[in-house]
């Protein structure tokens, strides 16, 4: 809580006005703000400038976009909150270590949980391939511009959501009602998509997962290599064909049968290990802040 308060925020009319907008309310905005912002770019980009060369123009971007809130350069006012919101950039081999598992888990989580949810409901390719156009192009520019979605989604989507938003809401509420604030909101952002509907069971926890590990590890550096990963995977196999599609039945047609069995295995020991990682990960950042208090 002090150290949110002691954050240099602008000092002119503005800034004293914005400063008695409600915490929660301010830290959705700024949250929003940040992603859309990065999103936007890369859509404009995506639509203006041809195949390989979008991607390499919005790296550097995103290379800018991540130096920028992270707290480098003007205004100096804003710079300690930035760096704040960005949480830790240098983490301890420990933290490292246990954050990839996590992170991977995560990855693994999110694949197997939407192959489970297909075996309850019938997958229907006319409302989940979005991306569908990916499959009529060449393989370089096809890649190039789903690596493009999965680096700004994961990059940009983690700094609003899991920093702008969810920081400040931990400092005063606590990690669970900030995560699950953040977790909502990034929900609510992406229901104009038609496939959500069929997959929001899955996505709450997964949500709730990546927040929780942002909080665990006090850095968004684990939680965007998950979301670039599943997001690669996501835009290759789930909205598009590039590598394949999901054919499996739902269980009331087949019956149980082993791909169904494997995958709640899958699902269900991945989600303890995670839970593993994460207490992990929580001692790990208890030993550190007893050592800074000593």
């Amino acid at each position: 809580m002090q150290q949110l308060k002691n954050l240099n925020y602008p000092s002119n009319a503005f800034g004293r006005f914005w400063i008695k907008v409600p915490l929660i309310l301010r830290s959705i905005l700024i949250g929003f703000g940040v992603s859309t912002l990065g999103v936007s770019i890369w859509t404009i980009m995506a639509i203006s400038i041809p195949g390989p060369w979008s991607v390499l123009l919005m790296g550097a971007f995103l290379i800018f976009f991540w130096m920028y809130f992270s707290g480098k350069w003007k205004p100096p006012n804003t710079q300690a909150f930035r760096r704040f919101c960005t949480r830790k950039i240098n983490l301890k081999r420990p933290v490292w270590i246990w954050g990839l598992i996590a992170a991977f888990l995560i990855f693994i989580i999110v694949n197997a949980s939407f192959m489970l949810t297909f075996r309850f409901v019938e997958f229907q390719p006319e409302i989940f391939k979005n991306l569908s156009f990916l499959n009529n192009l060449p393989d370089l520019q096809a890649w190039s511009i789903i690596i493009g979605i999965s680096m700004t989604a994961g990059i940009c989507e983690e700094i609003g959501y899991r920093g702008y938003l969810q920081k400040p809401l931990e400092q005063k509420y606590g990690p669970i009602v900030a995560i699950s604030i953040s977790s909502i909101i990034f929900i609510v952002i992406h229901l104009h998509q038609a496939w959500l509907a069929s997959i929001m069971v899955p996505i709450i926890p997964i949500s709730f997962m990546i927040g929780y590990l942002a909080y665990a590890t006090n850095s968004l550096i684990p939680g965007i290599i998950a979301h670039v990963s599943f997001d690669i995977i996501l835009s290759s196999y789930w909205w598009s064909d590039v590598i394949g599609t999901f054919k499996h039945k739902p269980i009331s047609m087949t019956g149980v049968d082993n791909h169904f069995i494997i995958t709640f295995i899958v699902v269900l020991l991945s989600t303890v290990l995670f839970i593993v990682a994460i207490r992990k990960l929580l001692k790990l950042k208890n030993v550190a802040q007893q050592q800074t208090m000593i």
